[in-house]
């Protein structure tokens, strides 16, 4: 195991922030990861899990040890004629991940193509675009004990999965470390195209079959279209999560202003945040080297200089701006450190 010293985490975090972390190593086995905690452990200092770091803002300098997971590999674990169990990597990439199943016929997350990050964040995240999570694909995961240093498995139902929850992001935040998720996967494309602007996008590449291939095309442009690549400028995704309000809520805003969207969920009303961001008058916003997306409000950018507590402060004026004007409050997606 190599550790590194007062390393700049800015080539690790897609927002680009140039925060430095007091210890750094980079881990691509169970036996090193292990002696990466106990490392940790004697030296009696906090620990911080990477993985593609596109879903954290750093806001301070890190004064522990910042482990870079690259645990990698992708096997089948079972499969018949309708299904296929596939296990990955934590390591992974998971938007190389969505194309290798592509390529395989295996169907289920084409839906989520281009998004950052790696396989070992989704199901902590729950993540999900156009009409589809993990959860709908989820079928184990192995993480490992940083108390014990054990493998445990996990099912769906110990996860307990939400709106971009997990067990993972509460009860369990910081007491495990996942190294390995297992997905079940169709051999059988059961075609999702009724979320969003991927029926509209289809029609216009000509795609009048499509297979998940064109979904994933689709989606891909869409993504594209909207979301600003963190390789040109630092960013992290959405920044916060769509909020749900109660219809009656929902009502009485819609008496207030007519044109706010809303969708239909079991717990009431989920409203757009990027919406209730863009009537606030953030769209873009720009101070000195942070500012608002002038294409997607929900996204939050680094143009290049800018630190983390800047953008944290940001996030917080927009908040209080969206909660005096709309009586919502939103909360961020993004994961402060």
């Amino acid at each position: 195991m190599n550790i590194q010293e007062n390393t700049s985490l800015k080539p690790y975090n897609t927002f680009g922030i140039d925060a430095k972390a007091r210890f750094f190593t980079k881990v691509s086995g169970l036996a090193e990861l292990k002696e990466a905690l106990l490392f940790a452990e004697a030296q009696t200092i906090p620990i911080l899990i990477l993985g593609g770091g596109s879903n954290i803002l750093l806001t301070q300098d890190f004064m522990g040890l910042v482990i870079k997971l690259e645990l990698k590999g992708i096997k089948v674990v079972e499969e018949d004629s309708e299904k296929v169990l596939v296990s990955v990597g934590a390591g992974e990439n998971w938007h190389e991940f969505v194309l290798y199943a592509i390529a395989q016929n295996w169907a289920g997350i084409e839906n989520l193509s281009l998004i950052p990050g790696t396989v070992g964040a989704s199901p902590m995240q729950n993540i999900g675009a156009y009409g589809v999570e993990i959860q709908q694909v989820f079928h184990h995961l192995r993480a490992l004990n940083r108390k014990t240093l054990e493998l445990e498995t996990f099912s769906a139902e110990e996860c307990q999965f939400g709106y971009r929850e997990s067990v993972f992001k509460h009860r369990l935040k910081d007491k495990y470390i996942i190294c390995e998720v297992v997905f079940q996967l169709s051999k059988i494309p059961l075609i999702n195209i009724s979320y969003g602007a991927i029926k509209d996008t289809l029609v216009e590449m000509k795609a009048e079959n499509p297979g998940i291939k064109e979904v994933s095309d689709a989606v891909i442009a869409i993504r594209q279209s909207k979301l600003p690549n963190p390789s040109e400028i630092g960013n992290a995704g959405s920044f916060f999560k769509n909020p749900t309000i109660s219809e009656s809520t929902f009502e009485k805003l819609k008496d207030q202003f007519p044109e706010i969207p809303g969708y239909k969920i079991e717990e009431g009303i989920k409203v757009p945040a990027a919406w209730l961001i863009d009537q606030a008058g953030w769209k873009g916003f720009r101070r000195n080297d942070i500012g608002v997306h002038n294409k997607q409000a929900l996204v939050l950018v680094n143009f290049g200089k800018g630190k983390g507590k800047e953008i944290q402060e940001l996030s917080q004026e927009i908040q209080q701006s969206v909660e005096e004007k709309f009586g919502i409050k939103l909360s961020p997606e993004v994961n402060f450190i």
